[in-house]
């Protein structure tokens, strides 16, 4: 009886003991998500780009981790602190993929649609094979660390995924050419989509090999997996655009109820994909899309404010801690630096892949589009130098590393990615202003055109080039069949959601009219504050000049 006393105890003070140091994890973890977000707020005002809020919290995790590893508390850190690829995949990116998706500014976006999909998809495709093929050479010709053909394209694959966070945060800052910015922006959005399904259709072939695989079967599940994760998407997107058009919540003053459906719809997208054996991260990139264009548009005033803001919210808190986590994962994680040579020659050979990925594609690009639309080489400069590594790359490396069987290369591979994120992240990060001056597609010359694109995106795009939008095929079919289907209003204004940007023509009577139409509305303004009015209406003549 004594002896089971004790026991008892001893489980006792050990479950106390586990509790209060679950306690301090998360109370470290909320004292490290605070000093990010108010380090990256002083960074920004006083305009230190050399280290972004995405390369300090990763920063902010390393130094957390490595004094753990020196005061030998390691091992309690890897028990509540443990990235776990599970965690990243089905908690941390799908806010942030979500938010990407329902965050976009339709207009320069899909007015660049093509240029996108083109550097996207066969672009990163382009990357995936150039670097895995160049790492497995490199094996064989002794240069480095040998792996296996598929070991090595698979390396390839997951090694392309971008995360241009900080070239993004910068453009944001300093003002650059809007389609640029759609270019660089809505490239990375669809390369984790496309790094993933590359990744996905690649271990099956690692998981079968007995099974006669050939390229057109290779073509054929890389489509099965990408085409049907965004059908999974859209069609979660519009039912819910349907919901809320018919449901009447809206008029029933039903705001909290409408907040709670609308938020659980992208999660519904994601977990339906998963549990279909598809890409939930592709699912919901597209429903956050078409969520936006057609079924936030059926929501109450507070209803869309409050989820506007939501979204902006989880959001940010997930990639701040995202970045933190990485860093205390990266100190911790057991790592094999034996093969620095594999390190070295995969930072090369994924430079050269993003110059193929890059330059021929833009080329491909140029010979279809005019003169005026064409992307200038400065443009193709800041491409290439915005393809750096993060969050995406970092989870299927240590998704790999449990996948593959042969341990020592696994940890290759991950060690390799980890490498190369901090490299990118903290180091070529923190050199894009200077490269992005020096390239001078960013300052003084876009910040003078000053020409919003969006309030949704808080963000100012400035453009020195003319531009008006004309309305495509799909645009008209949008506007007269989809809207009037899946929204409760159409506006006459909207141009809807596939724009297509001709700068070959500026359009002069367009413009007269709208500084005529302004005139007009800042004339019926209060009067009290007339010297405000007439510099408005200056100010907003001079914006408007610019399309």
């Amino acid at each position: 009886m004594a002896q089971h006393g004790e026991e008892l105890a001893m489980a006792s003070e050990a479950a106390i003991e586990q509790h209060q140091v679950a306690g301090l994890s998360l109370l470290l973890q909320i004292v490290m998500l605070g000093f990010a977000f108010v380090l990256g707020h002083v960074l920004r005002r006083h305009k230190f780009y050399y280290l972004h809020e995405a390369s300090a919290s990763l920063l902010i995790g390393i130094i957390v981790g490595g004094i753990a590893n020196v005061s030998n508390k390691e091992m309690s850190f890897k028990r509540w602190f443990n990235f776990n690829e599970e965690f990243f995949f089905l908690f941390l990116l799908p806010p942030i993929i979500f938010q990407s998706g329902f965050n976009l500014y339709a207009k320069p976006f899909f007015s660049n649609f093509g240029a996108i999909c083109v550097f996207a998809i066969v672009g990163t495709f382009v990357a995936s094979m150039v670097t895995g093929i160049l790492v497995f050479l490199g094996g064989l010709f002794f240069l480095m660390y040998k792996l296996s053909f598929l070991e090595s394209l698979l390396f390839g694959s997951l090694i392309s995924a971008t995360d241009p966070v900080t070239v993004l945060a910068i453009f944001q800052e300093l003002g650059t050419d809007m389609n640029l910015y759609a270019l660089v922006f809505g490239e990375s959005v669809l390369n984790d989509a496309m790094a993933i399904a590359l990744y996905k259709t690649l271990m099956k072939f690692w998981h079968d090999p007995s099974a006669n695989y050939s390229f057109t079967v290779a073509v054929s599940s890389f489509l099965q997996t990408f085409v049907g994760s965004m059908g999974t998407g859209v069609v979660v997107a519009l039912c819910c655009a349907l919901l809320f058009k018919y449901a009447g919540l809206s008029v029933n003053s039903l705001h909290n109820l409408e907040c709670c459906l609308f938020v659980l719809f992208p999660y519904f997208s994601f977990m339906l994909a998963e549990g279909l054996g598809l890409s939930g991260i592709i699912a919901i990139l597209f429903c956050g899309i078409l969520m936006k264009h057609y079924a936030f548009q059926n929501l109450s005033e507070p209803a869309q404010a409050f989820t506007r803001g939501f979204f902006q919210l989880i959001s940010s808190l997930a990639e701040t801690f995202l970045f933190i986590y990485m860093g205390l994962d990266i100190a911790t994680e057991s790592h094999t630096w034996s093969h620095v040579g594999f390190i070295f020659f995969s930072i090369v050979f994924i430079l050269a892949a993003r110059a193929a990925n890059v330059f021929p594609c833009a080329y491909l690009i140029n010979l279809i589009r005019p003169v005026a639309r064409k992307i200038p080489l400065k443009h193709q400069k800041a491409l290439w130098f915005s393809g750096l590594r993060g969050a995406m790359a970092f989870g299927l490396a240590l998704q790999s590393k449990r996948d593959l069987p042969t341990k020592s290369n696994g940890e290759t591979i991950f060690t390799t990615t980890t490498a190369i994120v901090v490299v990118t992240v903290l180091f070529i990060g923190g050199s894009t202003s200077t490269m992005l001056e020096k390239l001078e597609v960013v300052g003084d010359d876009y910040a003078a055109l000053n020409v919003e694109i969006g309030n949704d995106n808080n963000l100012e795009l400035h453009s020195p080039t003319s531009s008006r939008y004309l309305t495509s095929p799909f645009t008209a079919f949008d506007k007269n069949f989809l809207k009037p289907i899946f929204t409760s209003h159409v506006d006459d204004e909207d141009f809807g959601l596939f724009d297509a940007v001709d700068q070959n023509h500026s359009s002069d009577n367009q413009a007269v009219e709208i500084q005529r139409s302004l005139i007009r509305r800042t004339e019926n303004e209060d009067r009290h504050s007339e010297n405000g009015r007439s510099t408005k209406a200056i100010r907003d003549t001079g914006r408007f000049r610019s399309f």
